[in-house]
């Protein structure tokens, strides 16, 4: 990163690409790569709207791509200063010698839901049905189910049933459409589903509590190198300083979501309601992630998902969650 010489600055970060702003004095912009539709915006742009990047001494840019892959690709090649993630594949390009670090943004996570009209009331129940499943066969919420179906009834979850896989769009509509007896998505999707009258029969969370996991580690949050923050004094702080204010004013404030229905892309005020208290649920307590659970939920994986998932990170790698209060 090349490093720029910026005064009168709060905290002095340095990154490239500065802005001028107000016409008065020069920011420091961090570049966040991002899903064009991920929810994330949400909190982006509240930061963005509301100031709360240049109060803590940079300009938010936002940089919108086609695909998760993509935003990684573009992290990892430097055309971007931030991207978002789950902070297992943080720990595995860690463990495999790179200097990624992570503050965390969100533990909103998955579950299954059924259709309303469903007589399911536990996993054993959908024995020889069908469930789709956004996110492939390594998607943790698939594993972290098949882990609870195991310990709780001694079944073979992957066995059992047939599986579905597909983009998360897809195993939304087939759903909704009835083609599936059960189905397992991303929170927003999950979110819209049951604002459509699906009902959850079993939440990640619920499951995680049942295996001894604690479900208030956040697993999404924002990746960012190590080599840039020791350049950069105070950078992660920073930053998630201005995260926590989005995350307080969304937290409390209905208004503070009327600007970004638009961005929700939502149907119906059910939706829209579903989507704001879901979101909601996932914002972590302030403060550092708690490193001990989140080994054990790393050493979990690691069992469920192997290498394919977790490659060498096998134990939590030492330095992976950002230095932040």
């Amino acid at each position: 990163m090349r490093l720029i010489n910026c005064i009168g600055v709060l905290l002095a970060m340095c990154w490239t690409g500065l802005a001028t702003v107000a016409g008065a004095q020069e920011m420091p912009v961090v570049r966040v790569a991002v899903l064009k539709i991920g929810t994330v915006n949400w909190e982006l742009d509240t930061i963005r709207r509301n100031g709360f990047d240049r109060a803590n001494g940079f300009e938010l840019a936002a940089l919108p791509y086609a695909d998760n892959g993509a935003t990684r690709v573009a992290f990892e090649g430097g055309d971007a200063d931030v991207a978002v993630v789950d902070w297992i594949w943080v720990a595995r390009q860690r463990a495999a010698g790179k200097d990624y670090v992570f503050i965390p943004y969100s533990r909103a996570v998955g579950g299954l839901v059924v259709p309303a009209d469903s007589t399911a009331q536990t996993l054993q129940d959908l024995a020889g049905g069908k469930i789709g499943i956004a996110g492939g066969p390594l998607d943790k919420s698939w594993l972290i189910l098949q882990a609870y179906a195991a310990r709780e009834f001694g079944m073979d979850l992957a066995q059992d049933t047939e599986q579905v896989y597909g983009a998360p769009p897809l195993i939304y509509k087939s759903a909704l459409a009835g083609d599936t007896d059960g189905a397992i998505n991303f929170w927003h999707f999950l979110a819209k589903m049951k604002a459509a009258g699906m009902r959850e029969l079993l939440s990640v969370a619920e499951a995680s509590v049942a295996l001894g996991l604690d479900p208030d580690v956040p697993l999404l949050g924002y990746v960012m190198k190590e080599s840039d923050l020791a350049e950069n004094p105070g950078l992660s702080q920073a930053f998630y300083e201005a995260t926590r204010a989005s995350k307080s004013l969304l937290a409390t404030d209905d208004a503070a979501w009327e600007p970004l229905r638009a961005a929700m892309n939502v149907r119906s005020d059910s939706e829209f309601v579903a989507l704001r208290d879901d979101f909601r649920a996932g914002i972590p307590a302030r403060g550092p992630v708690n490193a001990e659970s989140a080994d054990q939920l790393l050493r979990l994986m690691a069992e469920l998902g192997g290498e394919k998932l977790v490659g060498n990170a096998t134990t939590l790698p030492p330095g992976l969650f950002a230095q932040i209060q």
